[in-house]
This record gives structure tokens, sequence and C-alpha cells, in this order.
């Protein structure tokens, strides 16, 4: 029954797509979405604007308690904050609140960048309710992750901790922000997809440049993942002084 429902559900969403409008009911909709959005943007710049210096961390909703990713990320945010940085994730379960736990345990600033979804996230208890901020745009969601991090800890994940990850390398190779750190946890998760990259998109299309894959990093400790935050900013003279 809750298949069928689902199965309803995404029928009448692209039979919608095609159904014919006339022009004043599509700009009713969408005036009122475009204030909504930016109700979003105001709400996220206000919270996301005192929290100082912050490193995000990405990964899989779906990570449990007893697996040894989740154990890394809450290291990984309890090592950040104790060196001065604040922790954003998405304020779910799984790596999310490894990562909130972490900094939460510590004593340290962490925030929850909530999606609104039909199903799997939910917040978890490691967030202060002020520092809890949910969106229904998930590009929204995604410029408060950029705009506010100065480094990238990506823990394995499926397919929104790809598109987290790969909206964080091109938007660093297009200069559209500054050269932050990007780390990826877990050699034997990701050197299959960078193998990939090398040789494929590198090597036989030429898609990108060498210089594109010295953006990533990648480690199998929290040790080595801090390290990486660190060794970027000490080159600058800067550290976070919350």
């Amino acid at each position: 029954m809750i298949e069928n429902n689902k199965i309803s559900i995404e029928e009448r969403k692209i039979r919608d797509a095609f159904q014919a409008r006339d022009w004043n009911e599509i700009k009713s909709n969408d005036s009122w979405a475009v204030f909504k959005i930016m109700s979003e943007f105001v709400g996220g710049f206000e919270k996301l604007a005192k929290i100082g210096p912050c490193v995000s961390i990405f990964g899989s909703a779906r990570t449990k308690p007893d697996n040894p990713y989740y154990k890394i990320a809450e290291e990984i945010a309890a090592k950040l904050v104790r060196h001065g940085y604040g922790v954003i994730t998405g304020g779910g379960p799984g790596i999310m609140e490894a990562g909130n736990k972490g900094a939460f345990e510590q004593g340290g600033k962490s925030v929850g960048i909530n999606i609104v979804l039909p199903f799997e996230q939910s917040s978890n208890i490691y967030i202060d309710p002020d520092k809890l901020i949910s969106f229904d745009y998930f590009f929204v969601r995604k410029v408060m992750f950029i705009k506010y991090s100065q480094g990238f800890v990506v823990m394995p994940g499926g397919m929104g901790t790809l598109d987290e990850l790969f909206e964080a390398i091109t938007l660093i190779q297009t200069e559209k922000i500054g050269r932050f750190p990007i780390v990826l946890v877990g050699k034997s998760y990701w050197q299959g997809l960078l193998n990939w990259i090398e040789e494929v998109v590198l090597g036989q299309e030429r898609n990108i440049s060498p210089d594109d894959m010295r953006l990533i990093n990648l480690v199998d400790t929290p040790a080595e993942a801090v390290k990486v935050i660190d060794d970027f900013y000490s080159r600058y003279l800067l550290q976070p002084n919350f």
C-alpha cells in the first residue's frame, strides 16, 4: 500500500510537469516561491554568520553508530572544535549526527543544516535548537554549506554526499570560492572513484586538468584529516580564534 502510494505520488509529479498552465497561474506560483526562497536565505545567513570559521562534514545519513566511519567522523569533529573550528553538518542522522555529537561532547560549536524530506532525514539530538536550520530547497542548503565553510571533510556517503563533494570541487575549480581544503576520509571507499577520475576523466578524455586532482586530499584517520586543514591554514598564518 505504501509502495503504491509512493508510485502514485511520483506519477503525479511527472504528469503535473506536462500540464498546460496559463501565464497568470505560473507567475503567481513562482512569485510565492521566490518569497519562500528569500526567507530561507535570510534565515540561514543570520544564523550562520555568527558561528565563525567552520568545517563542513558530509556523509551518509544511513551510517549506524556502530560503523567505524561514524566513530571516525565523531573524532574528526571533536578534534576540529578543539582546534577552534565550528562544525557544520546536514543536521540529520548517521555521519551528520556523529559530527554534531563530536562537537557537542567537546563543548564546541556546531550547526545542523537540515533538509525537509519525505523519508530518512530528521534532526539529531546533538544540535542546539537555536543552531538547527531547516530548508525546503536543496540549492539554498548547499549555498549555506559552501558560503560558511572554510574546509570540507567528506565521509563515505551516497548520492547526496557525492553531490555536495562535486559542488565544492566545481566552485573551487571555477574560482567561485577560495581553494579551501577538501578531505576525503576512507581510502578503500574513495580510491576507486579517484582512479576512474584520473584514468578516464583526466587521462582518456582530458575533461579536467591535472591541477584539479590536487584539490582533493585522501586520508584514513581523524588525525590525518584535521592535519590537512591545519596545515593548509598555517601556510597563510591563519587559525580560528573563538
